[in-house]
């Protein structure tokens, strides 16, 4: 992973964006505009870009899905005592 911190862009990012060899995850997407003196003005996009390797990439998918899998889980188990207890 490399992190190329907040950049700028005159065009639009998308959030996530595929090559050859790298995926691309732009985030916290802001349009901006910003006067430069009189006559120069910056009108365009900052944002967050993180460059991966695409296995890292998957791999980082696989541990979020993990994740979220486990939480809904949770989640379901907390429902399920939360309505045996109502049923008192």
């Amino acid at each position: 992973m490399k992190d190329y911190g907040m950049v700028r862009s005159t065009v639009r990012p998308e959030p996530v964006k595929v090559d050859e060899f790298s995926v691309w995850k732009h985030s916290d997407i802001q349009e901006i505009t910003e006067n430069i003196g009189q006559e120069n003005e910056f009108v365009g996009w900052e944002y967050n870009m993180v460059q991966y390797d695409k296995n890292e990439f998957i791999k980082l998918q696989i541990s979020e899905s993990k994740q979220l899998s486990e939480q809904i889980t949770d989640a379901q188990l907390a429902l399920c005592e939360l309505s045996e207890n109502m049923e008192v």
